[in-house]
């Protein structure tokens, strides 16, 4: 409601109309979020941030419905309990920001804040906001506010994305890619595209985690995901037999990176093999 999406979102949907910031770009109207991959209907939660009540950073104003009913308290970061699963978001639509952030307008800067030489908040706001559909693995680092080979790259993946091409698809925000950025609208970057970026070393092909295959990467990928934690759906295993248990804990793998729809299918791709084995 505070977002005025006119629809019923959950704790796992909600980060898709959002991108991920850090405490330390918080400000009132940002939200943080909560999703316990081990019991989704259990433990996940929001809550509204509305700002710091000491000098220190640790205690802020909380708006959260929880019981009795709806509540504004002064509360611990990142809450009660569960803290460290907490991840601050802020939310796509918001027409105009202020100092925190820099740069969170909704609006075009222009395209002379982007490019060769360019140093300012929007350039990590672009950043931010490719990372979010699908353009992480074009970063080694970052992002950041000076202007990157690794932007001009992703940015180009995501217009070719689009089905733009020529002068369209030339690695450089105009209206319309920072439009369909800002507003989560049009096609993600494809998971694992060639679309100029690095594919993760070691990643083995996506053809290797199928049903009916059975390899050593497939075992694997199953004991990096105990090691990770996330091992919850084997019974026995993991084995070089890829299985629907197998497809389960990536599932939750991938969801804990705050991933959604196609992107946490459960099958890995480049980026979810490159953070599984980070």
């Amino acid at each position: 409601m505070a977002w005025g999406l006119g629809s019923n979102q959950t704790t796992w949907t909600l980060p898709d109309f959002a991108t991920r910031i850090t405490k330390g770009q918080l400000q009132a109207g940002d939200v943080l979020i909560r999703n316990n991959p081990d019991n989704p209907g259990a433990g996940s939660h929001a809550v509204i941030f509305g700002g710091w009540t000491d000098s220190t950073h640790t205690r802020y104003l909380a708006y959260e419905q929880t019981r009795p009913g709806t509540v504004r308290r002064v509360t611990p970061y990142a809450y009660w309990n569960g803290s460290a699963d907490y991840i601050p978001y802020r939310f796509n639509g918001i027409s105009s920001g202020g100092t925190g952030g820099g740069g969170s307008s909704a609006r075009f800067p222009g395209a002379g804040k982007f490019g060769a030489g360019a140093n300012n908040a929007f350039v990590t706001r672009l950043g931010e906001l490719l990372v979010q559909r699908g353009g992480s693995r074009f970063y080694s680092t970052g992002p950041g506010p000076v202007w990157s080979e690794a932007d001009r790259r992703a940015t180009k993946a995501f217009q070719k994305a689009q089905g733009w091409s020529g002068s369209d698809a030339d690695g450089i925000p105009g209206p319309a890619t920072w439009d369909f950025l800002v507003n989560g609208s049009g096609r993600s970057i494809p998971r694992g595209g060639s679309g100029g970026g690095k594919i993760s070393a070691g990643f083995p092909g996506a053809e290797k985690f199928r049903p009916g295959q059975s390899s050593d990467h497939v075992l694997r990928l199953g004991q990096q995901l105990v090691r990770k934690g996330f091992s919850k759906y084997y019974s026995v295993g993991p084995s070089r037999t890829w299985t629907e248990s197998d497809r389960r804990n990536v599932e939750a793998f991938q969801r804990a990176q705050g991933w959604r729809g196609a992107a946490a299918d459960g099958y890995p791709g480049p980026e979810t093999w490159r953070r599984l084995f980070a």
